[in-house]
């Protein structure tokens, strides 16, 4: 049997109170908010108390901030309680746009997507939601671009290509009243050991005598038109030329036709770019084997519709390329022989809003393999947005048409959607923290593919209405350290304390009241004294001889057991000994059940 065993049980009871005390506390409570603008930060359900006399005798002024319902608990007034919510607001709102029978549309009137531009008041941890809704647009324009190798393996796929306009524009018509095509062509960087740079093979690359134009990296040969027979006499004057390794230079080509919008005439409209080849392709780093080690600066470098920085600049990476094909809304078509299927697939996969059709040996089949591909394009709406600022995320909710559930990464993906199909996206924007005071953000959301995108300006509620009335150099604050705002001191910048009466020359750390408090105990110099720039100043008794001591204020000489008035002696019988620890063990308890309450 145990000696004491009333002893021991009064002493579990008493561990398992303590314990109960220390983690107790809201997390409102444990962000130990010195201001109410950090309070409100700490939580969506945090709120601070302006009430000058809201403190008991010994609480830090971080007590102001607890959870709402708490606050109301202890005596704040409502009031009295800041509590500033977020908000939203529509700046841009106009309606989508409904084609009438045989009407034709101007594009820039078209509007497929709403609402267009918001105003969001975030508060840390509160998130903001809105509905986003996409309807297509019938007999929505299209602009499609024609990007060949004309390397000498292509010879046969030149040929059929050379009535591509004409037979294009008639199918194209099914789809859409207002289509333009373009073509540009590429072979690779001139410069050894890509091409060979002998005069002979820079006239004429090619052999057995056929007559093949000079070397080239990229050309733009006809800008975008309406003209479908203009666009077959141009092509028709096209020759193949040649270059010594198997890998092309394309990746500079399609660059190129990315960012160079104004010389090629893109429209804000659909995009198409299809992209046809029978072979693989050079990326950043390769440029290296001719002397090019200069990253792809991503800008337009035509000058006479020819790309001239091609010995200058490395070739662009997978990456950079998906960077500069979102930005300007292009859905890239891979025409690509059977042989590199492979490992065009396997490029679809890091290009979002990309497809790969399987080109016939000649090129016979690509009508059939742009309307295809076109279909399976417009048929996926996939949301992306814009670089988020630090500190915030971003939801996504998607409704499909008939009620299916979006796919892809957070829901943002919605598939087989028609011309006239309408779907809903809830999404969220909650910011986690607070950028530098007065600083707004925005961010733009926008489906990949199209020109039409909604802008969120965002504002973060960082401070509290009460701010506005603060009184600075208050003499509240110790001699005007401080100013007196939100029912409480903020300091002067090297000034710390309840009211400001520190400085951070003499104490290390913001959280004075650590260096007043035990470990593993919530209790500011054991409740017997006052924390004073994180030293414990112990309360003074009425009895002279009776005092507080103690690192944290935790002993005293006058709770021992008493004879006659007197403090008893230490030379005891066990039975007294016994009596004096049951005394001390119930003193504990009372201290921990006070603390937990």
């Amino acid at each position: 049997m145990a000696r004491y065993p009333v002893f021991t049980f009064v002493f579990l009871i008493c561990l398992v109170l303590c314990t109960n005390a220390q983690q107790g506390g809201t997390e409102c409570l444990k962000a130990n908010a010195k201001s109410c603008g950090e309070c409100i930060q700490a939580g969506p359900n945090c709120g601070w108390c302006t009430k000058v006399d809201f403190l008991q005798e010994g609480e830090p002024t971080s007590a102001r901030c607890d959870d709402l319902a708490a606050l109301k608990t202890k005596g704040c007034p409502e009031d009295d309680i800041q509590n500033p919510r977020g908000r939203k607001q529509k700046l841009k709102d106009i309606p989508i746009t409904s084609k009438g029978k045989g009407e034709r549309m101007d594009p820039a009137n078209i509007t497929q997507l709403r609402p267009q531009q918001l105003v969001f008041e975030l508060r840390s941890g509160e998130p903001q939601t809105f509905n986003l809704t996409f309807r297509r647009a019938e007999d929505y324009p299209i602009d499609l671009y024609y990007l060949m190798d004309l390397s000498f393996s292509m010879k046969d796929d030149l040929e059929n290509v050379k009535s591509l306009g004409t037979a294009l524009m008639t199918e194209m018509e099914k789809i859409t009243s207002d289509f333009r095509i373009g073509f540009g062509s590429f072979v690779e960087k001139t410069v050894m050991p890509y091409i060979s740079t002998t005069p002979a093979k820079l006239l004429n690359p090619c052999t057995n005598d056929q007559n093949c134009t000079s070397p080239f990296s990229y050309k733009n040969v006809l800008n975008l038109t309406k003209d479908g027979k203009l666009f077959n006499d141009l092509v028709g004057k096209q020759q193949i030329s040649g270059n010594l390794d198997s890998p092309e230079g394309g990746f500079d080509a399609i660059m190129q036709v990315a960012v160079c919008g104004e010389q090629i005439g893109w429209r804000n409209v659909t995009r198409l770019l299809v992209f046809s080849t029978d072979a693989g392709f050079h990326f950043a780093g390769d440029g290296k084997l001719g002397g090019i080690v200069l990253p792809n600066d991503g800008r337009c470098h035509l000058h006479g519709n020819m790309y001239t920085m091609s010995h200058y600049y490395d070739y662009p990476s997978i990456a950079h390329l998906v960077q500069k094909l979102s930005e300007n809304n292009i859905q890239t078509i891979f025409a690509v022989t059977e042989d590199f299927q492979p490992v065009y697939q396997e490029l679809k996969n890091l290009i979002p809003k990309s497809a790969v059709g399987t080109l016939s040996s000649n090129s016979s089949n690509v009508i059939q393999l742009i309307i295809d591909s076109y279909n399976s394009l417009s048929s996926e709406l996939i949301l992306e947005n814009s670089k988020l600022p630090e500190g915030v995320t971003i939801s996504y909710r998607s409704f499909c048409k008939n009620g299916v559930k979006g796919t892809g990464e957070d829901g943002r993906k919605c598939s087989n959607i028609s011309i006239g199909d309408q779907v809903e996206f809830e999404i969220s924007v909650t910011a986690h923290k607070c950028p530098k005071k007065g600083q707004a953000e925005s961010i733009k959301i926008k489906p990949l593919g199209f020109n039409e995108e909604v802008e969120i300006v965002l504002q973060f509620i960082c401070e509290c209405d009460c701010q506005d009335k603060g009184t600075p150099n208050s003499p509240e604050c110790h001699f005007g350290n401080g100013t007196f705002e939100c029912g409480a001191c903020r300091c002067n910048e090297g000034r710390i304390g309840k009211e400001c009466e520190c400085s951070t020359d003499e104490v290390n750390s913001e959280d004075m009241d650590a260096y007043c408090r035990r470990e593993n105990s919530s209790e500011i110099c054991s409740n017997n004294g006052d924390c004073i720039c994180g030293q414990c100043v112990c309360k003074k008794r009425d009895n002279p001889n009776e005092v507080y001591s103690g690192k944290y204020c935790e002993c005293d000489n006058f709770n021992c057991d008493r004879s006659n008035g007197l403090i008893c002696g230490e030379n005891v019988s066990s039975v007294e000994l016994f009596r004096k620890e049951r005394n001390k063990m119930s003193a504990w308890s009372s201290a921990c059940t006070s603390t937990s309450l």
